[in-house]
């Protein structure tokens, strides 16, 4: 059974450990060894769970950190970041779970979103955000090998 809760500052370092193994696989697949999930490091970690407007959530089996995700909120709307599953546990619904966790718990602690955004390696965009509700807005070159596609998911109905 897998348990979710809000990541501290102890977790850190497995979580560390966690998003550089389930980051490996996007950086082979842009060719990349030095994105972002696989060069931050432990100290920029426990900084942000040490801060009291971070919002990052862990997905727990038996003793193991198996899955995390991170959001914060600016203005208006949620940025939902680095969702994480371990690799030898893909395709169990992890990713999901913290996915529709990270949401209600946005919701919940800000009322006024009116929107969730996120963004992804284009080599990643799969059917879990479209799922969710997420649409696409548009991509980003940000290095001639990647791609970043932008996604939101509109919180409340347009009048």
């Amino acid at each position: 059974m897998i348990d979710i809760h809000r990541a501290t500052r102890e977790d850190a370092g497995e979580i560390l450990t966690l998003q550089r193994a389930a980051f490996v696989d996007e950086a082979q697949a842009c060719g990349d060894p030095f994105i972002l999930p696989l060069t931050e490091g432990l100290e920029r970690i426990e900084r942000l769970l040490g801060k009291e407007d971070a919002l990052v959530l862990k997905a727990v089996l038996g003793t193991r950190i198996v899955g995390a995700v991170r959001a914060s909120v600016a203005g208006s709307h949620g940025v939902v970041g680095r969702l994480a599953v371990a690799p030898d546990l893909r395709r169990r619904g992890i990713a999901r779970a913290l996915l529709a966790r990270v949401e209600e718990e946005l919701r919940a602690g800000f009322p006024g979103l009116t929107a969730l955004t996120l963004f992804i390696g284009a080599q990643s965009v799969g059917r879990l955000y479209r799922e969710r509700g997420y649409a696409e807005t548009h991509r980003e070159r940000v290095a001639e090998h990647l791609v970043m596609v932008h996604m939101r998911k509109e919180l409340v109905e347009p009048c």
